[in-house]
């Protein structure tokens, strides 16, 4: 082997470990540059069996161990110490608060209180069917003739209940809405004490000549 030969070989597996000289292959994902293990390599964690495998499974079998029922303190029943503390005299939170801490009762197991209540056996939850609508009153349209009837009946009622509007007795309002008082005439302002007092100087030689000309003014 020639000194170019290994030079050559040197470059070519400097190029296949260095991630940044390798050059994209046509049709081929990118190399990462990294030596990965042989075939007969497992990868992830390793976990050991505990419960024996198969033939631990043909050999014996895990049964549930029975639970120990732990007896649980039964609540505190209020409603027979309320009682009994009203019988006794208490009135206030305070004298309460004593009654239940001196005379601590609580409920029963056999408490009726807390059972589901006795239902029959034949009982059937939820709501009822709704009853089916009868085929000849849709073909001979009823529900319709129905509906007419009760649009007229409240058209009666709404006429009868105008009538009954109009027919009411008219206030001041309302009669002076209808007859407007006559519109007055406009008067000059006169002295009262010049009202009754005679003209002083009269140009008509009779009271005929007056008359005549007021006439032929008008």
């Amino acid at each position: 082997m020639s000194r170019e030969d290994g030079e050559g070989q040197g470059e070519r597996s400097l190029h296949f470990f260095n991630f940044t000289l390798v050059q994209a292959e046509v049709g081929k994902p990118r190399r990462n540059c990294y030596t990965l293990p042989g075939f007969d390599f497992a990868y992830g964690l390793y976990i050991e069996r505990t419960d024996g495998g198969v033939p631990g499974a043909i050999g014996h079998w895990n049964t549930a161990k029975p639970r120990i029922n732990i007896d649980h303190e039964m609540p505190r029943d209020f409603i027979t110490m309320n009682i009994a503390a009203l019988k006794d005299g208490c009135r206030t939170a305070h004298e309460f608060n004593l009654y239940y801490k001196a005379k601590d009762t609580r409920c029963k197991r056999d408490d009726s209180r807390r059972r589901p209540p006795k239902l029959p056996a034949d009982m059937t939850y939820g709501k009822p069917t709704r009853t089916c609508t009868p085929l000849i009153d849709l073909l001979q349209h009823k529900y319709k003739e129905l509906w007419m009837e009760q649009q007229r009946a409240l058209t009666v009622h709404e006429e009868t209940d105008k009538k009954k509007i109009h027919k009411l007795r008219d206030n001041r309002t309302t009669f002076l809405r209808k007859h407007p008082a006559p519109p007055q005439e406009e008067s000059f302002w006169h002295l009262p004490s010049l009202e009754k007092v005679e003209p002083h100087l009269n140009t008509f030689p009779s009271r005929e000549a007056r008359e005549k000309a007021l006439s032929a003014s008008q």
